[in-house]
Formats: C-alpha cells, structure tokens, sequence
C-alpha cells in the first residue's frame, strides 16, 4: 500500500513565502474589511424561515469577489480556483471539508448585488474615507487622465452583435474598439477618487467635471483637455479650480530652450509632467498588476462596477506599505 504523504493529509511541512501569498497577507491585512462588511451586509439575503442551505457570510463573499478582481478571474474560473487553490479558500475562510464551496451562480449573484445597490461606488468611498483619515489621501490638487480598455469585437456570441455601448476610435494610426476609463487621482499620491466611463470615441474633455471632488485648488491635464475651463459644465461650476494644462508637444518643441523665457517654459512643463504622470500609477496598477486589460461584461454600467472595485483595491496596493506601518506603530 502506497505510503500517504504529509501534503494530502493538510500537515505541510514547510509552506513557501510566495509572492501570490505575500500579497493576499498584505492585503488582508490593509483592506478595512469589517467598515466594507457592514456597508454591504443590510442588502444581502438572510436564511429563509422555510429552511433550506445558508446564505455564505458576506464576509467569505466579499473576500471572493476581490480575489476575482486582483487575479482577473471570471464567475467560473473563480468557483475553480476555489477548489484548486488552497490559499484562497484559506483567505476566503473556507474550508475544503465543508460541505459545498460557493459555486460560480453564487458569486454571479454576489456581483449582482453590488451592482443593484450601487455599492461598488460605495465601496471606493469608504475606502477613500479610511485613506484621508489617515492622512493619505489629499484634496486640494487632482490630476485628470483616460486609458482605453479593450473589449471584444468578435460577434460570435447569444445576440450576434457587439456591445452597443462599446465603440472604436483612433489612437496615433492604431484603431482601438472597446471603452475609456476616466480618472480623477490625488496629485501628491495617485490615488483614485473620482471615476467615470464613457464609450473609446468620447473625447477626454468631456468627462472633465465628472472628474473632480469639489475641494481642489489646482487640476492637472495633458493637452488634450485644452479649453476645459471656457465648458458650460465646468463654468456651471461652484468652485473654480485653477487648471495647469500641458503644452502641445509641437509648441513645446518650437520653444527656443536656450532664452531665458524657453528655459523658464520648459521647466514648467517638466514639473508639471511630474505631477501628471502620478495619474499613470493606478492605470498600471489595474492593467499589470490585477490584469485588466479587456472589459469582462457587456454595458457600461457594469463595467464602471467592476473599475470601481478595481480602483478601491488599487489604492490600497498603492499605500500598503505605509498602511502597514501604520498599523506596526499603532
């Protein structure tokens, strides 16, 4: 009879400090999971009084939904993972002898949930609110930028069309079909509060008020957001902020760097690239990091869920380290 070794009994001798484990240990311990808990719980399902299985805890389901979002998994690959990967049924707090595990209908359910009571947006408030209680989240500059995300073109599925909402545009002589997630950053750390979503062809410019807090002094742009200031929208504005918009790359090039007036313009443009390029860090963050490159569903709406999801994760990974030390001093 063939000897049962340690590792199929649950006695693992030594277990690697891996990077994939290194990360869930970091995050688990930097999320604000009991604030986040309650802000979902009064909307998820209660045992019915005619008997039958238990909801899953919403905690064991929040802790699901966002290791789909840092490992770009999908409702089925999610419910796989869950039985091949120990690690993340120790993250999520289950336990492989238990007698079922959540299957890719309850986690399409759990999603659906946030979706329906808007808690995605929610979700990235109250994380944003932890970050500037602690001193990390600043309000009075924001740095404004879109990225495209690719979604499929392919009409081979149920309805035989692509998504409606979905369009292509141009970007330098490369046609791109999918959507643009706009962003408004903190200009000291990068980190997101304000998101919104738009089809590829919209122009930045347009989503420019949707972008900002109300509590900024200065806004940070690249030249394609040229003129933002003379929009109805942001003239309908309360607060007027002052815009720092960057120079058209032809302008700046024409510049004579070597008079006092070049030298001057110049190293303007150089500081604000500076501030500018911080808008980048949770762009790669989502795209490298967590994986998101193509949107997973079909419509904006649920798209804008899911980024918003993405950017709370994100601006935690952003400051872990400090939040860590932070947590070391308490």
């Amino acid at each position: 009879m063939k000897q049962m070794s340690l590792d199929s009994t649950g006695f693992e001798r030594k277990i690697k400090r891996t990077r994939k484990r290194e990360f869930l240990d970091e995050m688990n311990l930097v999320v604000p999971w009991a604030d986040l808990v309650a802000l979902v719980a009064p909307h998820a399902p209660s045992r019915s009084t005619k008997g039958g299985r238990p909801p899953f805890a919403v905690a064991t389901m929040l802790r699901i939904h966002f290791l789909q979002n840092w490992f770009n998994l999908s409702d089925p690959a999610m419910e796989e993972a869950l039985y091949d990967t120990p690690m993340f049924r120790d993250f999520a707090g289950l336990d492989m002898g238990e007698d079922h595990l959540p299957d890719e209908s309850t986690i399409l359910r759990f999603r659906h949930l946030l979706e329906a009571h808007n808690l995605s947006v929610q979700i990235l408030a109250t994380v944003n609110a932890m970050l500037t209680a602690k001193g990390l989240l600043l309000k009075q500059g924001t740095v404004v930028d879109a990225t495209l995300i690719a979604a499929p073109t392919s009409t081979k599925n149920s309805t035989g069309t692509r998504d409606p909402e979905m369009h292509q545009t141009k970007k330098g002589n490369q046609w791109h079909h999918g959507m643009k997630a706009h962003i408004g950053t903190d200009a000291d750390q990068g980190l997101v509060h304000s998101v919104a979503t738009t089809a590829a062809n919209a122009h930045d410019i347009t989503q420019a008020h949707a972008l900002l807090h109300g509590e900024e002094i200065d806004v940070f742009a690249d030249s394609g957001y040229r003129g933002v200031e003379k929009r109805d929208e942001i003239q309908a504005l309360e607060h007027q902020p002052n815009w720092h918009i960057a120079m058209m790359p032809s302008k700046r090039k024409a510049l004579d760097k070597d008079s006092p007036m070049g030298a001057i313009l110049e190293k303007l443009e150089k500081t604000k690239a500076r501030i500018r390029a911080k808008v980048e860090h949770p762009f790669r963050v989502i795209k490298r990091q967590f994986g998101y490159v193509k949107v997973k569903y079909r419509g904006l709406a649920k798209n804008t869920a899911n980024l918003m999801t993405l950017f709370a994760l994100s601006n935690l990974w952003m400051v872990r380290t400090r939040l860590l030390k932070m947590g070391a001093q308490e």
